[in-house]
């Protein structure tokens, strides 16, 4: 007979978590690195209580903000290449809804997070307890219920023995490779005290290993006679390359056979980008190189991409044009009337270099791409070189590339700054641009550079961060110094969403609410960036202008905490070169002239040239 081990359903579970090992590298490593949690009346005395007993073997973390503490877990997983994950738990109200936001980002980005708030009394015993959300129709809701939508994988334990069936379920999930999310488990508060008397066998180490799918042979066939018929071929790197290993293949497959390559925002740093079929960016936020080749190619391979509007600008840039997708999720592989190519990405391209062993591109598309790069390439100097004025945010992602090293990494999410990014940050290596661009999330940065830094503490984490971000979620800064875990911050101050302000002008719109002297106000604050960063224990410094800039980032090296340089920058500048349309509708009345000339513009786009 089976021997039992007598457990409360919070003890079950951490043990249960500490226990799972994944392959990475062909070394064994737990797969959960630790625990972020805020505790609450809801987790407290039932996970509080097991986490503690099990410090040593899942670390726990503590945060200052919940959806700070989530973002920070799943860039430690995109970081980690989705091999390795966090969990993250709250009480049960506010602290779980604040999460909702960071699932909903997860969810969009494919990325593996274990959520487990805690929930409302199974018993009912107190019912409505402190924070419960009463429905007067349906009485088994609660806030949690917010996760199902954004949640790969939803369950509620109500009982300590669901365990055995929802966590097996839960790991499956983060662990596979095309329905890698969020999981939510909603812990109810008094389950977690309950015992049970739990199957020795469940807390066995396990080890997980990443799963490979081949593809099918007639999908694949296709794919080497697409690439045997075509003239100017065009390959399309997502982010499923990067988190399948396959960029090291991808590099030789393109070299040999001459196939340029672009990169989505996920995908960006697959290919080095001085590689010599590399043409960077493509779409809404491209490269003329990377434009350039999708209009002219009569072939466009997406690897690992879900071909999202920005990619395809809002779905012209590849319309009229062969495509083939390959995917490890059979509904990425048919977006937009795709031939699908469904498996991993690494098993994909490993076996067409295979299958093209004497295959080359022309030389009228080799020769037509490298002019096309050299001529990106002025242009990029163009945007990144110094001047005496107010500096763009191109001036200083240039700077802050020619002080980084070849191996740090550079991370953002929201604003301009994402398109300024994808189009001039320079990768070096794979992981060395993480950009959260699915979601577009306000107040992931910092949070974001600390989970990032937690998976490769060696590496130098660049912040590049508006001051609109900046103040919506900055919390995690005190949480990174408090680690250890340093970050440089460069905090663009525009004053306001210079992004939405560029937006909002040129489809018409008036200059309204997003500027702070566009807003409604009595008295416009003079915000002290530097002293707030100091204030929550960070170095910090402000500057003006390029050269002082350059200077602070060498004095934040030597610095052994958290360093953020605050520098003013133009709102109304961005970099012309490259691009392409997107499609933001523009109201069809209004008694503005500039909106009906928007209008008239737009419907103009609409029906023609969409470049």
């Amino acid at each position: 007979m089976s021997k039992a081990v007598r457990l409360t359903m919070a003890q079950a579970l951490a043990r249960w978590l500490s226990a799972q090992q994944v392959e990475v590298d062909g070394a064994a490593l737990p797969f959960f690195a630790g625990v972020w949690a805020i505790f609450g009346h809801g987790n407290v005395a039932g996970v509080g209580e097991a986490l503690a007993e099990l410090a040593e073997d899942l670390p726990t973390y503590r945060a200052h903000n919940e959806q700070g503490m989530a973002h920070a877990a799943i860039a430690f997983a995109k970081a980690s290449r989705r091999r390795r994950a966090m969990a993250c738990t709250s009480s049960i109200g506010p602290g779980a809804t604040n999460m909702v936001t960071a699932a909903a980002l997860a969810h969009v980005n494919r990325l593996p997070v274990l959520f487990l708030p805690g929930d409302v009394y199974a018993s009912r015993r107190p019912d409505p307890v402190l924070q419960q959300i009463e429905d007067f129709a349906d009485a088994t809701l609660s806030a949690n219920d917010c996760f199902r939508p954004v949640s790969r994988y939803f369950d509620r334990i109500t009982r300590p023995e669901q365990l055995l069936d929802a966590l097996p379920r839960a790991m499956g999930v983060l662990t596979d490779p095309a329905q890698c999310g969020p999981v939510t488990l909603a812990l109810c508060q008094d389950v977690q005290a309950e015992a049970y008397d739990f199957p020795a066998e469940f807390f066995q180490s396990r080890l997980w290993a990443p799963r490979r799918l081949r593809p099918d042979r007639a999908e694949f066939d296709r794919l080497v006679a697409a690439v045997r018929g075509a003239n100017a071929p065009l390959i399309v790197a997502g982010g499923g390359v990067l988190y399948a290993g396959a960029e090291a293949a991808l590099a030789r497959f393109a070299a040999r056979t001459a196939i340029p390559v672009a990169e989505t925002q996920a995908g960006k740093g697959a290919l080095a980008w001085d590689h010599p079929q590399a043409l960077g960016s493509i779409g809404v936020t491209g490269t003329s190189a990377a434009n350039r080749a999708a209009a002219e190619a009569d072939l466009i391979i997406g690897i690992g991409t879900r071909l999202q509007d920005f990619t395809t600008g809002s779905r012209t840039l590849f319309s009229g044009k062969r495509l083939i997708q390959v995917n490890i999720a059979a509904p990425d592989a048919i977006k937009q009337g795709a031939e699908a190519v469904v498996g991993d990405a690494l098993e994909i391209v490993s076996a067409l270099d295979k299958a093209l062993p004497d295959w080359q591109a022309g030389a009228v598309w080799r020769d037509a791409n490298a002019s096309a790069v050299a001529e990106w390439n002025a242009a990029w100097a163009a945007a990144t070189a110094t001047s005496n004025a107010l500096p763009s945010d191109a001036q200083v992602i240039g700077a802050v590339w020619r002080q980084a090293s070849e191996d740090a990494t550079v991370v953002c999410a929201a604003g301009g700054l994402p398109g300024e990014l994808h189009k001039l940050w320079r990768s070096h290596r794979p992981g060395g641009y993480h950009v959260e661009y699915g979601f577009s999330c306000m107040g992931y940065e910092i949070a974001g550079g600390l989970g990032v830094k937690m998976a490769e503490p060696d590496r130098d984490v660049y912040v590049m961060v508006g001051d609109g971000s900046y103040l919506m979620l900055n919390s995690e800064l005190a949480t990174s110094v408090m680690l250890g875990f340093k970050l440089t911050v460069i905090l663009l101050d525009n004053r306001g969403f210079g992004c939405i302000n560029r937006l909002q002008e040129g489809t018409g719109g008036r200059p309204f609410n997003n500027l702070l002297t566009d807003t409604a106000h009595d008295l416009l604050p003079d915000i002290d960036f530097a002293s707030h960063a100091r204030s929550l224990g960070a170095d910090a410094e402000k500057v003006c202008g390029i050269a002082e800039l350059e200077a602070a980032l060498d004095r934040a090296k030597e610095s052994r905490r958290s360093y953020v340089i605050v520098i003013d920058t133009d709102p109304a500048v961005t970099t012309e070169a490259g691009g392409h349309w997107w499609d933001v509708a523009v109201p069809e009345v209004s008694n503005r002239p500039e909106v009906r000339a928007a209008r008239r513009a737009y419907e103009d786009k609409l029906k023609g040239d969409r470049t």
